[in-house]
Formats: structure tokens, C-alpha cells, sequence
């Protein structure tokens, strides 16, 4: 029997979410103890709601990382926090994120993947974005190398299920990576990072912890999630689903309905900070409420014929990427990464049928990862 939680990594949690959204849209889920928002309806009014949060109010850091460089680093992410200050942390953040175009994403991806030489597809898949958002953000290759490979370290404090000795390590790891990216936090760097200052200067902010956290959080929101995309996208491939792309738009068309059609990202949290209405329901202050991200893109009232991949939908809801106050801004940057990283691999001779059987994902339980 499949929850929220175990259907992230079932062969095909589809049909089950169908049956989500339509019997079960928003309902309580005695064993997990939450919230269960599933139709698009209800994940619209999560998303939007002001009176939840990302974090349970009493403790905005992970207790076992609390007063060491990781929990420094977690409690200024714009993804982590609330607000009034997250908003204006986002905005910079925005204004980065919106520096490269996409030709240049494209062919920094492309120059990394063909670097990659025989890394087998698990690590590359994970090693190529932070490489390509890291050099994005002004670090040289070297210093990216260093940076993705760091980053893989931090992103274990994250989960609730993190042991301590993964907390150590990620305290290790935020520690380091700031004093890496700390140089190139200047109005001199071309890169993201130098936008992420020149911004700030613009609107008056001096301050430059909270943007060296939210560099370092450029890197660690791209790793699961671009991961998951790319893996995503060549099971999807695999099985023969829908037209190859022979050009950088149509990867990136394709990708984006991948991202809608199997999400690399499943679900998300939100807590009441105080007693909310959602969809008719009350649900009282403290409560933890599970957004189904990847059920909600199979809404037919968000997206007609919902189980039919489109790369040609130009108006699709994709709640991959969350909205309102916490929407991911790196979803051009996630795309075009995975798009070219994709492309590439076909490209060398990559022949992604090789894949098509049943597959395994790793156990996670927000992300749903290939093992490839």
C-alpha cells in the first residue's frame, strides 16, 4: 500500500495520485501524522498561504545544526525562511539567477559533460549542474570541482532523517564552502555571485552573510533537483515517450514537460504558524501539511489530458518549481542544464533505450532520483 511518502520511489506513482486528487484532494493522513494536499486546487491554496511556513515555527534550524556553520548557512536560505527579510534575500536572488542566458548555460553544461569523459551516469548526474552553477557564480574550474563536490556534503543536513555524523559533515562543508565562494562575493565577479552583491548595493544592503548563504544555496537547490531531472528525462527517453529534440529549445520544451510529467521534485512541506482555512478545511495552528507537487501536475483541471507527455503545452501548470513566495527561481537555469547536459549525451552516442526496464530510485522522500 503506497503513502505520500513511499509512492516518491514506486515503478508508477501516477495512477495513485490520479486517485489523490480525485477522491482525496486535501485530507489528513493518520499514519504520517499531516496533512495531505494533493489536487491542484489545494496545492494552489498551500502554496499561497501566508499562514504556513517552511519550517515549523518553533525550530527554523535543524536542532543538529543549530550554532554551527551549516545552521548559519540553513537559516538565511531564501527556500528555508519567511517573511518580509526572505523576500528581499529572494529578490537578489532572482536578479542572479536572471544574469546568465541560456546560450551561456547551454554551452557550460555541454563543455562539463563532454569533460566528464566514462564518470558513470550517477555521478555525472549530480556532479555536472553544481560544476555548472558554481562556475556560473564566478568560481574557476578547479574552485567549481572543489564547490560540487562540497555541496554534496552540505545538502545532508537538509532532511529530517539526517544522522548526526551527516550534520558534522555539512557543518564541515558550509564552513569550507564559505571560505571558498567568500572571495569571489565582490561587485567584480562577472559571475551570479557578483550579481547577488551589485544587487544588494543597488537597494542599499551592505550586508554579506546573508548573500554568501544564499550562493552557497545556489549550489545546494540545484543538486537533487537537477539530478532528478536529468535522470528523469533519459528514463522518460528510454520509453520511448514523445519526439527526440534536435536542437537547444526543443531539449529545453522537452525537459520542462518532463518536469510537469515525472517530477524530479514530488513534494514539498508547509507548517500553520497559526490556525488557516484551506479548500474548506480547518486546519489548526502546528499542523504540518504534505504538498504533492507531482499530483498536482497531473491535475486534468490544472493540465488537460494530464497523462499525455506534450513537449508542444505552452500554458502547462507546473507546480515542480512551487509558487507564490517560495517559487523556485532557478527553473530556467534547472531546464537549460539538463536540457544540454541531455543533449550532449546523445550527442557522444548515448543510447538511452539501454535503460528502458525497471528502475530503482533512491530513497528519498521528496526527490525521485533514478538510479542509473
Amino acid at each position: 500500500m503506497l503513502t505520500p511518502i513511499t509512492a516518491v520511489t514506486a515503478a508508477d506513482p501516477y495512477p495513485w495520485y490520479a486517485d489523490l486528487v480525485r477522491d482525496r484532494p486535501l485530507e489528513w493522513h493518520d499514519g504520517l501524522r499531516l496533512w495531505v494536499a494533493a489536487s491542484a486546487e489545494a496545492v494552489t491554496a498551500v502554496l499561497r498561504e501566508p499562514g504556513l511556513r517552511v519550517r515549523p515555527p518553533a525550530e527554523p534550524v535543524p536542532p543538529g545544526i543549530v550554532g554551527t556553520p551549516a545552521g548559519e548557512v540553513f537559516g538565511r536560505l531564501v527556500r528555508m525562511t519567511d517573511g518580509p527579510v526572505q523576500q528581499r534575500y529572494k529578490q537578489v536572488v532572482v536578479a542572479a539567477l536572471g544574469q546568465p542566458g541560456t546560450d551561456q548555460i547551454t554551452a557550460l553544461a555541454t563543455e562539463h559533460t563532454k569533460h566528464s569523459g566514462t564518470a558513470p551516469l550517477r555521478e555525472l548526474m549530480f556532479s555536472v549542474p553544481a560544476q555548472v552553477v558554481a562556475g556560473l557564480s564566478g568560481l574557476d574550474e578547479p574552485a567549481a570541482l572543489e564547490a560540487s563536490r562540497l555541496v554534496a556534503d552540505f545538502v545532508q543536513c537538509i532532511p529530517a532523517s539526517a544522522t548526526p555524523e551527516q550534520q558534522a559533515g555539512a557543518a564541515r562543508a558550509a564552513a569550507a564552502l564559505r571560505s571558498l565562494l567568500g572571495p569571489a562575493l565582490t561587485e567584480d565577479n562577472a559571475g551570479m555571485l557578483g550579481e547577488l552583491v551589485r544587487t544588494a548595493y543597488a537597494s542599499g544592503w551592505t550586508e554579506l552573510e546573508p548573500l554568501l548563504a544564499n550562493g552557497i544555496g545556489l549550489l545546494s537547490q540545484t543538486y537533487d533537483a537537477t539530478a532528478g531531472l536529468i535522470g528523469n528525462t533519459l528514463v522518460t527517453l528510454a520509453r520511448g515517450v514523445g519526439e527526440v529534440p534536435h536542437e537547444p529549445a526543443g531539449w529545453r520544451a522537452y525537459v520542462r514537460e518532463v518536469a510537469r510529467y515525472d517530477a524530479p521534485i514530488q513534494n514539498t512541506r508547509r507548517f500553520a504558524a497559526t490556525p488557516v482555512r484551506l479548500a474548506g478545511t480547518e486546519v489548526a495552528e502546528g499542523d504540518p501539511v504534505l504538498v504533492v507537487l507531482a499530483a498536482a501536475n497531473r491535475d486534468p483541471a490544472a493540465n488537460p489530458e494530464p497523462d499525455t507527455f506534450r513537449a508542444d503545452r505552452t500554458d502547462a501548470a507546473l507546480y515542480t518549481f512551487g509558487a507564490a513566495a517560495h517559487r523556485c527561481p532557478g527553473e530556467t537555469v534547472a531546464v537549460t542544464i539538463a536540457a544540454a547536459v541531455v543533449a550532449e549525451l546523445l550527442a557522444q552516442g548515448f543510447d538511452p533505450t539501454a535503460l528502458d526496464g525497471p528502475v530503482r530510485y533512491l530513497p528519498l522522500a521528496n526527490a525521485r532520483i533514478p538510479i542509473l
